[in-house]
């Protein structure tokens, strides 16, 4: 618990920070005050039996393994002898102690480990060693522990929510921790404090004897706001000197005042009536020696000093064990080790990559400036795959060095930039050659439609004058040569001229597509003797059968030298009807009409 109303005192001084602020900090966790809160977001039967508060631990400090936030646990020891009768009165609430009790001199009372609690202490113990988290078990108060560290500077800051760390000496105190939308905490400092509401440690202690704690039970009739214009107006040096030499002489003063009293009730005076003592008042050496008790104890606290065994332990980094932590998330949350790899893998990845980073930075503070492949530790990163976006933060999806059971995570970008910016220029220029490479499969550009015809008439030129060599005679050869003109997109006129005769036909080509075959109409004209034709050139569409009526205007003998061949279907069905030669030559035309459909 702490001070009474402390917290409601200091709330001014209260600062939500991004989770992130506590990267590459060391941090003591009071383990006690963790389970409590964990504890207390279900109390249901089936949450304590599914141990939800471990599972709460387990994702709260997967998220400070990301941010390399080296974490302690501390834990309770005994129970101090001055705080035994609150203890008492806790576990006994309504008894009050007898006079006989209360003459017993008081001593430190050793905790159950038995108990549900302390089950559930070493259970959060047990996962925290699997993580590579040491533990410090404290000699009595955990947060006294937690305050000795971090005002030494062992740490940066210390999680707990027993509003006495700061009587203790603690200078920042986290309060609370969220990891929803994005992850935030409650932060006090001792700073803000002394500057905002001039309160300094030894005036915290004063506030603590008037209000009442864990350690004493208060001044019967003094609320938080006559208590901090008291300390206030004594001053943070002077005002324990003055508690211990005048006493609560001040009480009949402020009892006396009727107008204060209502201040008093107004602002808040929970203390008032359960403070009072039973039997009236205290005599003043009681009184006396009671203040003494309670400053011994925040001043003096019993701990572990920074040059223990036990302190100097805790500073060393321990390595997680993931055969250990596979089995405990087996049986506790019924985990397979695959998902157990999946939460805490990326986590760890991340946290190498972050100290990589901060000895890169640290060589570059001293004028140490070593390339990738020199640095004394490997980079943990092998390579980037891709960006990536991740609630708005600029991420990439990397690839990892010899990081057993991980292959892949997500990590910020800005952390890939201060661990390794080589790699970020290594993925940029692999990028560039990709498009590149993209760029040249990419569809071709299209032929130029002289450049297409070209094609088609050296392709045709060529079948022609094969198929004229297997079909020629020695005693009747026709040459035949062929030309392609641009009078139609569509159809292709071919010119046949027989120098024997010297005449002149227009072949009209027209392909026509029959079950993925290509038809053509070919006629061929035998004649020794005849006349020249007309000026006009017959016009033949080979789409449709040859005409069987004789050509206008032609005369008689040249008709009967005309053959007419109907149209031969380009088919693997009548490979038959012509030479092998034949069929690889038509072959390759269908081919290459259907390569020229299939571009265009």
């Amino acid at each position: 618990m702490g001070v009474k109303n402390l917290w409601d005192i200091l709330e001014s001084c209260k600062k939500t920070l991004p989770l992130h602020h506590l990267q590459n900090k060391r941090v003591c966790i009071d383990l006690s005050c963790w389970i409590v809160q964990l504890q207390n977001v279900n109390k249901s039967h089936c949450a304590m039996k599914e141990k939800l508060y471990l599972r709460g631990l387990f994702h709260r400090v997967r998220a400070l393994i990301a941010l390399n936030c080296s974490v302690i646990f501390v834990t309770d020891g005994a129970i101090p002898a001055i705080k035994s009768s609150t203890y008492r009165r806790r576990l006994n609430p309504g008894n009050v102690l007898t006079q006989d009790e209360a003459a017993i001199k008081p001593s430190s009372i050793r905790r159950n480990t038995g108990s549900e609690f302390s089950r559930m202490i070493k259970e959060a113990k047990v996962l925290g060693n699997a993580l590579g988290i040491p533990c410090l078990d404290g000699i009595e108060e955990g947060e006294a522990q937690c305050a000795l560290l971090n005002s030494e500077s062992f740490c940066d800051g210390c999680f707990t929510s027993d509003s006495d760390a700061f009587l203790f000496g603690a200078r920042t105190v986290y309060r609370d921790m969220c990891l929803g939308d994005g992850g935030y905490l409650v932060c006090y400092e001792m700073d803000d404090i002394e500057r905002k509401l001039g309160l300094g440690r030894n005036s915290l202690i004063a506030l603590a004897v008037i209000l009442g704690g864990d350690y004493s039970e208060g001044v019967y009739g003094i609320g938080r706001e006559s208590a901090c214009q008291i300390v206030k107006s004594i001053g943070d040096k002077a005002v324990l000197q003055w508690i211990t030499s005048e006493g609560f002489s001040f009480v009949k003063k402020k009892k006396g005042s009727k107008k204060q009293t209502e201040d008093d009730k107004c602002n808040g005076k929970e203390n008032a009536a359960e403070h009072k003592n039973p039997d009236g008042s205290k005599c003043p050496s009681q009184m006396r020696s009671q203040v003494m008790q309670v400053l011994d104890a925040y001043l003096r606290p019993k701990c572990h000093s920074m040059d223990s065994n036990a302190v100097q332990r805790i500073l060393v980094l321990y390595p997680y064990s993931r055969s250990q932590l596979h089995h405990i998330c087996t049986e506790t949350f019924g985990w397979p080790p695959e998902k157990t790899d999946e939460y805490i893998l990326p986590k760890i990845a991340e946290r190498e990559l972050r100290r990589f980073a901060n000895l890169r930075s640290t060589a570059s503070q001293l004028g140490v400036q070593l390339p990738l492949n020199e640095m004394p530790i490997k980079c943990p990163l092998s390579q980037i795959i891709k960006p990536r976006k991740v609630q708005g933060v600029d991420c990439f999806e990397v690839s990892w060095e010899e990081t057993d059971g991980l292959e892949t995570s997500i990590v910020p970008a800005d952390l890939v930039e201060r661990a390794c910016p080589e790699r970020i220029l290594e993925f940029q220029e692999r990028r560039a050659q990709g498009k590149k490479r993209n760029n040249a499969r990419s569809r071709p550009r299209k032929l130029e439609k002289t450049q297409l015809l070209g094609q088609i008439d050296q392709k045709l030129q060529d079948l022609l004058l094969e198929i004229d060599r297997e079909t020629s005679t020695t005693n009747d050869t026709t040459s035949l040569c062929g030309s392609v003109s641009e009078d139609d997109d569509d159809i292709a006129q071919i010119q046949l001229v027989d120098p024997g005769i010297q005449s002149q036909f227009t072949w009209n080509s027209n392909c026509v597509k029959k079950g993925g075959d290509f038809t053509y109409g070919i006629t061929s004209c035998q004649e020794s003797n005849i006349s020249p034709v007309s000026s006009e050139d017959e016009v033949i569409d080979l789409t449709s059968p040859p005409p069987v009526q004789h050509a206008s205007g032609n005369p008689k003998h040249l008709e009967d030298n005309v053959q007419c061949i109907d149209l031969v279907e380009l088919s693997d069905s009548d490979n038959d009807m012509f030479s092998p030669e034949h069929t690889r030559r038509a072959r390759e035309l269908r081919m290459f009409i259907a390569g020229i459909k299939n571009t265009y």
